[in-house]
């Protein structure tokens, strides 16, 4: 592979966009199953900003796990593998709405900390596509994370 990155610079991308497929597949699942369970006064405006979320979520770990094999890299495998290095957790039951959306918030958080650390090593290995792809990224989150803060109050 000649692609004007070294392998090893590669490899460490990689790696960062591995950590951040992770968090993003939590969260990913973690959305839907709030769209499953949400009960609140407000249900049909949480139930729909849910879907919206964990649809984009959905969509973005398809383009995490494209980029990293186009780096010339095997992306997870299994849901152990990105759980494995997940910082987004599991839920231990099925919280309130107003505790599903502080989670949330928190998880758009821990996604947008491992996205820029993913645009860091993107831009210290001349990756520009990696990079220009985690400027979307954040940019997702940062607004998701204020809408889910404006619904807190």
């Amino acid at each position: 592979m000649d692609i004007g990155i070294t392998e090893g610079k590669r490899k460490k991308v990689a790696e960062a966009l591995t950590k951040l497929l992770a968090d993003t597949y939590a969260l990913y699942f973690k959305t839907h199953s709030y769209h499953w369970n949400v009960e609140a006064p407000t249900f049909f405006a949480l139930h729909s900003m849910f879907e919206g979320q964990y649809s984009a979520l959905h969509d973005a770990t398809d383009e995490l796990a494209e980029r990293i094999r186009a780096l010339g890299q095997k992306a997870p495998a299994s849901y152990a593998a990105l759980a494995a290095v997940a910082s987004v957790t599991e839920d231990a039951n099925v919280p309130d709405w107003k505790t599903m959306v502080a989670n949330l918030v928190r998880g758009h958080e821990t996604v947008i900390k491992s996205a820029r650390a993913v645009h860091a090593a993107a831009t210290k290995a001349g990756d520009e596509v990696t990079a220009d792809l985690m400027v979307e990224r954040l940019a997702f989150s940062e607004k998701t994370a204020w809408m889910l803060r404006a619904t807190l109050g």
